[in-house]
């Protein structure tokens, strides 16, 4: 873990106990391979090593299908051209763009790996409270990786991990965005308080997200879907953050809200965008 980052700030009153937390050892993996579909998805993909077999629609060409070709040789990775029907199968849904690339399985950080390789000295991480929606997963990876976000937190149950839907909702981006999974968040909340974060929930009673001080190292909860951030971290947070609406519906899709929070953070360390 690297040193202590500054966690004085005058509205700091909570005491700060150290807690004995088991330590997981070495990365977690799914256990079988698994697809990735579509042209940016296998492309980053393969950059990354994690290909295993391309398969490709036999009546296709163009230069995304030779970009394909190229970085499948460049990483050894053998390709089949097939028929659309067989990529239909693959796929499940047959949304594919002609491209199926069959994968290793993707392997997660721990907390302490994660911590270890984040270089920014004020970090901003995302700690995901049981997001179930693969395409809400996929899109907060996307806007994470657009936003600068230098990692992501997700339990290891009673959550969506990373999936073939995931990867290709993250449009590739799920190759660039280091995420940890743990088994207790409560435990690795803990561990980030130690290592100076701030930690920021959501609620629709607080503190107005564009009044929010994004300085120092962050780590911002977004809650599930449906029942938004659970009971027990909201015993966790230094600070409620709130979306301000107007109309009936008083709630917004994971995916968007945090989108604009991650924004906000971006906007605060970037003034000048």
């Amino acid at each position: 873990m690297k040193p202590g980052r500054n966690r004085n700030r005058q509205n700091d009153k909570k005491d700060r106990r150290p807690v004995k937390v088991k330590k997981q050892e070495g990365p977690v993996a799914e256990k079988n391979d698994d697809f990735v579909f579509g042209h940016y998805a296998a492309l980053e993909a393969l950059g990354n090593d994690r290909g295993n077999k391309l398969f490709l629609q036999e009546d296709l060409s163009g230069e995304k299908i030779e970009r394909l070709k190229e970085a499948a040789k460049e990483h050894a990775v053998p390709v089949k051209w097939v028929p659309k029907q067989k990529l239909d199968t693959l796929s499940d849904r047959g949304v594919h763009q002609g491209v199926v690339l069959a994968t290793t399985a993707y392997e997660y950080l721990t907390l302490d790996q994660l911590l270890e390789k984040t270089e920014s000295e004020t970090p901003f991480f995302l700690i995901l409270d049981s997001i179930e929606d693969p395409h809400n997963l996929g899109s907060i990876l996307r806007t994470a990786d657009a936003t600068g976000v230098d990692g992501v937190i997700i339990p290891k149950h009673r959550a969506v991990g990373v999936t073939s839907v995931v990867v290709k909702a993250s449009t590739g981006a799920v190759e660039y965005v280091p995420i940890a999974r743990v088994t207790n968040l409560t435990n690795a909340i803990t561990e980030l308080k130690k290592a100076d974060f701030w930690i920021f929930g959501t609620d629709m009673q607080g503190t107005d997200y564009r009044q929010w001080n994004t300085t120092g190292a962050v780590a911002l909860i977004i809650g599930n879907e449906g029942r938004g951030m659970s009971k027990g971290l909201h015993k966790e947070v230094d600070e409620l953050l709130t979306i301000p609406m107007t109309g009936h519906v008083q709630s917004l899709n994971a995916g968007v809200a945090a989108g604009l929070l991650m924004y906000e953070v971006y906007r605060g360390r970037n003034p000048k965008v």
